[in-house]
C-alpha cells in the first residue's frame, strides 16, 4: 500500500483528519493491509483512479460496497461463526450469535475510523465514509459494544470476560498505545543514554532521539494474524458454552483450533492482493516474504491441517458426520478461494469471499439441522 501521508489531491466535503496520530514524516505510514482485522476489506480502487485520493462523492452503489465489504457485513459473518460453533458443540441456542455480532461492529467499525488515512488508497470508499461520518460511526460502536457488554452481563463472568477480550486485544493490536508508550520510553533512555550505545533488536529503538519506535501488533508479521485468530476464536468458541451455562467438553478444543485456523487463512489471504503496496512501504507479510506462491501453499497446508482435525474428531465422535461434511463444504470453497490468490484481478474477492465460506457452512448446517 502505497504511504498516504499527505493530504487527498482533492479536498473531501465536510472531513477531517482523523484523531489518529500520524507517524513522523521520515517513517512510512502503517499499512493497514498487513492483516486489517481481520483482514476483510472493499476492493481497491479501479486501475484509473489515482491511489493517493479518495473518492469525492458517494453514491448508493457506493454506500452499499462499502459496507457490505465493511463492518455490517464482518458482523453478520460472526454471527453466522457463532451459530456454527453452538452446532459444533451441541449447546442450545443463546444469544451469543448477537452479542458476537455486536462486538464484531463495534470493534470492525472503530478500526475503520482509526485506519482511514492509511487505507485510503485500497479502500477509497470505506475511508470516505469513514472520513465523514466518523462521529457517527464512533457512537453507533459504543452502543453496540455497551448492549453487548449489557447482555454478557446476563451471562455471568466468563461471558462477559469474553465479551470485553475483543475489544482489549483490539487496543494492543491495532491502536497506538504500544507506539505511543515506545516513543515515550524510547525518550526517556534517549535522554540519559546516548543515541548509538544501545543494540538494535526489534523495539529497542525509535526515531525520536535516535531510538527506533515499537510497532503496532498488526504490523508485526504472523504475530498480526495471530493475535487476531485467537481472539476470535476464543469468543466464538467459548460464548456459546459461557451463555447457555455448560460444562467445556473435549469437542471446545476442535472448535477452537478450527476458529483459530481458519480465521490465520481468512487475514492472510488479502495481503497477497497488498503484496506490492506493502512491500513498497516495508510491511512485512507472508506475500511479501515468502512470495505468493509459497504464501498460497502455505495457506493450503493450514486448511490441510484443519481437515485433519475435524475428521479426526468425527472419528472420535465428537462430531456428527452430517456437520462434518458441513465444514468439509466450507473448507472446499476455502481452498478454491485460496487457489485464487495471486491469479484474480478483482481484489475484492480476497477481501469478502473467504467469509462468504462461512455462510455457505451455516446454509449447509441450518439445512441439516432442518431435515433431522
Amino acid at each position: 500500500m502505497a504511504e498516504n501521508t499527505d493530504p487527498p489531491s482533492e479536498p473531501l466535503d465536510g472531513t477531517e483528519s482523523l484523531n489518529r496520530s500520524r507517524p513522523p514524516a521520515s517513517e512510512p505510514s502503517p499499512s493497514a493491509s498487513a492483516s486489517d482485522a481481520p483482514a476483510r476489506r472493499e476492493a481497491a480502487p479501479p486501475a484509473g483512479e489515482p491511489l493517493h485520493s479518495a473518492p469525492t462523492s458517494v453514491d448508493a452503489a457506493s454506500l452499499l460496497g462499502a459496507f457490505a465489504a465493511g463492518a455490517p457485513f464482518i458482523a453478520l459473518v460472526a454471527a453466522v461463526e457463532t451459530f456454527i460453533a453452538t452446532a459444533l458443540l451441541g449447546v442450545g441456542l443463546t444469544v451469543a450469535p448477537l452479542v458476537v455480532a455486536l462486538v464484531t461492529f463495534a470493534v470492525y467499525t472503530v478500526d475503520h475510523v482509526a485506519d482511514a488515512d492509511a487505507d485510503a488508497a485500497s479502500t477509497p470508499r470505506r475511508a470516505l465514509l469513514a472520513r465523514r461520518y466518523g462521529d457517527q460511526q464512533m457512537v453507533a460502536a459504543a452502543l453496540g459494544y455497551g448492549l453487548a457488554v449489557a447482555l454478557a452481563v446476563a451471562g455471568g463472568p466468563l461471558a462477559l470476560a469474553l465479551t470485553l477480550l475483543p475489544g482489549a486485544c483490539w487496543v494492543v493490536y491495532a491502536s497506538d498505545w504500544l507506539p505511543d508508550i515506545g516513543r515515550a520510553v524510547g525518550g526517556a533512555v534517549a535522554a540519559v543514554i546516548p543515541r548509538g550505545r544501545l543494540g538494535s533488536g526489534v523495539g529497542s529503538t525509535v526515531a525520536d532521539g535516535g531510538y527506533r519506535h515499537v510497532p503496532r501488533l498488526k504490523d508485526v508479521l504472523v504475530l498480526n494474524s495471530v493475535v487476531v485468530a485467537t481472539a476470535w476464536a476464543a469468543a466464538l468458541t467459548l460464548l456459546p458454552v459461557a451463555f447457555a451455562g455448560v460444562t467445556a467438553g473435549p469437542a471446545v478444543a476442535v472448535v477452537f483450533a478450527y476458529f483459530f485456523l481458519r480465521s490465520f487463512v481468512d487475514a492472510e489471504l488479502p495481503n497477497v492482493r497488498d503484496v506490492e503496496a506493502d512491500a513498497a512501504v516495508g510491511v512485512k507479510t507472508l506475500p511479501v516474504v515468502f512470495g505468493v506462491a509459497r504464501t498460497r501453499w502455505l495457506l493450503y497446508g493450514v486448511d490441510g491441517v484443519v481437515a485433519v482435525v475435524v475428521t479426526s474428531a468425527a472419528v472420535a465422535g465428537l462430531f456428527a458426520w452430517p456437520l462434518v461434511a458441513a465444514l468439509g463444504v466450507g473448507l472446499a470453497a476455502s481452498l478454491f478461494v485460496t487457489s485464487l490468490a495471486g491469479r484474480v484481478d478483482d481484489a475484492s474477492v480476497l477481501g469478502v469471499a473467504p467469509d462468504g465460506t462461512y455462510l455457505l457452512v451455516g446454509a449447509v448446517i441450518a439445512g441439516v439441522r432442518l431435515i433431522g
